[in-house]
C-alpha cells in the first residue's frame, strides 16, 4: 500500500491549504448562489473525469446529455449521465456522513457502469485460461497489470482499515484512496471514475469540499499526460514490481497536493468574486431605508440582533425594524434565527 513521508514540501502545501480553507470558511455564500455551484460543480466534475477516460464529449454536450430526460442516449452521453448521478447518489450520502465502505464502492461502481454488460458490475473475477487481464495501450502491449483478482476484496479492506485508523491527514487520505483504488484496479471497468468521484467524497466528508465551488477533477484534466505520469511514477508494469508500495511515493502526493493546492486557491477567488457580484445585485434590490439599516448594521459590527434592541437605538418602531429585516432576509443579508416557529433573532452575513 502507499505510503506518505510528510517533506517540507507537502507540509508546506497542507498549510496553504488549510489557510485558503480558513478564508472561505469566513466568506458567507446566499442559499441561491450555493445552489448554483453545486449544480455547476456536478457538470464540471461529470465532464472532466470522464475527459480523463477519453470521453469525447464536448461541456456543451454534456451538459445536454445531464439536462435530457427523454431520447435516448449514445454510449458517451450515457457515461456522462451515469457519473451525474453517481454525484447525486454520494450527494445523499454525505448529508448522512457515510463513511467510505466496501458496500459504498460497489455501490458507485454499479452507478459510474449502469448499463454496461454484467460482468462489468462488481469486482472482477478470473480470466479464461490463458488470457492476462491488463490495461492494454494501443499498440496491444500491456501498459499495466493489476494485482491477482483473488486479491482484490483484502486490499479493499486494507484501504477501508486505513481510512478508519490513521491519523494522516484528510487530504493525504484523499489522495491514498484515489492512488490505491486506480492501482489495486477492482473492477474491469470504471476503476479511473471511481477512485476520483470517491477521492473527492472522501475530501467532502473530511470537512474539504469548499462549499462545493469548483471541481477538483478539471484541475486534473488540464493535463492528463501529467496525470497518468504521476499516478505511474515510472515504475514497471506488474503491480508487484513496485505499484504496491512505490519508493517514491512524494511523486503522486506532490501531484496530488499541488493540483489541490491551485484549486484551493482558485475557489477562493471565485467564491470571493461571485458572492460580490451577487452581494451588488441584492443591494439593488433594496429600498433607501433597508439599505441604510444594514450599512448600520455593518458599521457597528453588529452580527446578531434583536429588533426590539435596535429599536430602541436608532429610535424607530420594532416593526418598521422587523420589515427591513424581512427585507434583507429575502436578499441574503441577514438570517433569521428561529425557535420554536418564531423569529427570536437575526444574523448578519
Amino acid at each position: 500500500m502507499i505510503k506518505v513521508v510528510l517533506t517540507n514540501e507537502i507540509l508546506n502545501s497542507i498549510l496553504d491549504i488549510e489557510k485558503n480553507k480558513e478564508l472561505l470558511n469566513q466568506v458567507s455564500i446566499p442559499v441561491s448562489l450555493s445552489n448554483k455551484f453545486r449544480k455547476n460543480t456536478k457538470k464540471r466534475s461529470t465532464y472532466a473525469s470522464n475527459k480523463i477516460e477519453g470521453n469525447p464529449l464536448t461541456f456543451d454536450q454534456v451538459d445536454n446529455a445531464i439536462e435530457n430526460k427523454n431520447r435516448h442516449l449514445l454510449k458517451p452521453e450515457q457515461e456522462i449521465k451515469n457519473y451525474y448521478l453517481a454525484l447525486e447518489f454520494l450527494e445523499k450520502k454525505l448529508e448522512k456522513k457515510v463513511p467510505i465502505s466496501l458496500k459504498l464502492i460497489l455501490d458507485v461502481q454499479k452507478q459510474i457502469c449502469e448499463g454496461e454488460p454484467k460482468e462489468k458490475i462488481g469486482l472482477r473475477g478470473p480470466m479464461p485460461p490463458g488470457v492476462l487481464f491488463a490495461v492494454w495501450n494501443d499498440d496491444g502491449t500491456p501498459a499495466y497489470i493489476p494485482p491477482e483478482y483473488s486479491e482484490v476484496e483484502s486490499l479493499l479492506n486494507e484501504l477501508i482499515t486505513y481510512l478508519n485508523k490513521s491519523t494522516d491527514h484528510p487530504i493525504i487520505k484523499a489522495a491514498v484512496v484515489h492512488y490505491q483504488l486506480v492501482t489495486i484496479h477492482p473492477f474491469e471497468d470504471g476503476n479511473g471514475r471511481t477512485a476520483r468521484i470517491l477521492s473527492s467524497y472522501y475530501l467532502s466528508l473530511s470537512g474539504y469540499g469548499f462549499k462545493n465551488v469548483g471541481s477538483l477533477e478539471e484541475y486534473m484534466s488540464y493535463n492528463i499526460d501529467e496525470y497518468y505520469d504521476s499516478i505511474q511514477m515510472n515504475l514497471p508494469v506488474l503491480y508487484y514490481d513496485g505499484r504496491n508500495n512505490p519508493p517514491h511515493s512524494e511523486i503522486w502526493f506532490n501531484y496530488f497536493l499541488k493540483v489541490f493546492g491551485l484549486y484551493a486557491s482558485k475557489v477562493l477567488s471565485l467564491a470571493l468574486k461571485e458572492t460580490q457580484i451577487s452581494d451588488n445585485e441584492s443591494f439593488s434590490y433594496l429600498s433607501n431605508k433597508a439599505k441604510n439599516f444594514l450599512s448600520y448594521l455593518r458599521k457597528h459590527n453588529i452580527k446578531l440582533f434583536t429588533p426590539i434592541e435596535l429599536s430602541k437605538k436608532i429610535d424607530v418602531t420594532n416593526r418598521t425594524i422587523i420589515n427591513w429585516c424581512v427585507e434583507l432576509s429575502n436578499n441574503g443579508f441577514i438570517e433569521p434565527i428561529v425557535l420554536n416557529k418564531r423569529v427570536r433573532k437575526y444574523k448578519v452575513n
